[in-house]
């Protein structure tokens, strides 16, 4: 297995940088918050800068670097939304979205590694399947924490139409990074 040079670790922390930006946008733009049943909820670039660093870094590196982000803000760096941090926003009901970057980067990352061409195609199917996952892993999570250990009685398939206006948002982006990376891969001779 081939170890991370100086560069890999380099371009990996600008990612969990990203991620840290992506997560508090809304600090810094209010108005980019959705009302929903009397709270005020941030949107984020988080799934965005995950698929994108699935896309461009692959998928163990891409990984790698969601996992630093994710221990990074354990270990107490408020770079979660709202500026928060520590171990017990992973028991909140948004913990799960979190867990799933990881998993988000490396399966768009392992599409990417497995095509043959660069292609707005193959860019946009590793982008969706990232928003897949990342939905998939985060509102199973988000209904298990709420009808468990938060105590809150919501239906699964409750809690998926409470994250439509989400993940429209993010389908939308997906396709965003798709063509941001076109853009990226005819640039780079490695990646074309």
């Amino acid at each position: 297995m081939k170890k991370f040079n100086a560069v890999d670790i380099s371009i990996g922390a600008i990612f969990v940088a990203l991620m840290a930006i992506g997560a508090n946008i809304a600090v810094w733009f209010p108005f980019l918050a959705i009302p929903i049943a009397g709270k005020s909820v941030p949107l984020s670039l988080q799934t965005f800068f995950a698929i994108l660093a699935g896309l461009l870094l692959g998928k163990r590196l891409g990984s790698f670097s969601m996992l630093v982000y994710l221990l990074i803000g354990l270990a107490g760096v408020p770079v979660f939304a709202q500026m928060k941090a520590g171990l017990f926003i992973l028991l909140d009901y948004t913990g799960g979205f979190l867990i799933s970057f990881i998993f988000v980067a490396w399966a768009s990352g392992w599409i990417v590694e497995r095509m043959k061409k660069a292609t707005l195609y193959t860019y946009s199917v590793a982008a969706i399947v990232g928003v897949a996952v990342n939905y998939g892993i985060g509102v199973t999570y988000m209904c298990l924490a709420m009808n468990t250990w938060l105590e809150l009685s919501i239906g699964y398939g409750a809690a998926w139409t409470a994250m439509v206006p989400f993940l429209i948002k993010d389908f939308i982006i997906a396709i965003v990074a798709a063509v941001i990376m076109v853009r990226i891969a005819s640039r780079l001779p490695k990646l074309a």
